[in-house]
């Protein structure tokens, strides 16, 4: 069973709309870098939320969501799962977020990529921050099946946190 730990956050004081992922599937840690697996849908889905063709260069990429006020970053710090479902996940350490709202006040919208995601965060954490926004957005996961349109549409919600 592997130890994943979770990266650095991707944020600056411009961020208003922080995505929380639970952990870092395998394609990801292995690349070190956030939605690495090419069937994950986060990356097409930001592209289609802002009609631009993203960069295929990690880096431009991460650039692209800075530009636009999105923070990444993962619910927990650490755990142990044996593959990279979020259902196969035990012994759960979570990210200090206290101190990243407190750090990022211009923070306004958390949005979830999953429901692990924010079952996780509503147990360990709690919803009870001012002027912050908690959005459940469908997984962009391949394991989660929902027809792409749909989960487009949930995530449209967040572009009401950006302006």
């Amino acid at each position: 069973m592997s130890e994943p730990t979770s990266f650095a956050p991707i944020i600056d004081d411009k961020s208003k709309v922080l995505i929380l992922g639970t952990m870092p599937g395998g394609k990801s840690l292995e690349k070190q870098q956030y939605y690495a697996n090419p069937r994950n849908q986060f990356w097409k889905i930001i592209d289609n939320l802002f009609d631009e063709t993203l960069p295929t260069d990690y880096e431009k990429k991460i650039n692209f969501l800075k530009d636009k006020r999105i923070a990444l970053w993962d619910v927990l710090k650490a755990c142990s799962r044996e593959g990279s479902l979020d259902a196969n996940i035990k012994n759960e350490e979570i990210n200090d977020f206290i101190t990243l709202f407190d750090n990022y006040p211009n923070i306004r919208c958390v949005g979830f990529n999953g429901t692990k995601a924010y079952d996780i965060f509503k147990k360990t954490i709690g919803f009870d921050f001012l002027e912050i926004d908690f959005v459940k957005l469908p997984s962009t996961s391949p394991a989660h099946t929902i027809k792409f349109e749909q989960k487009l549409k949930e995530w449209e919600k967040i572009k009401n946190y950006l302006t």
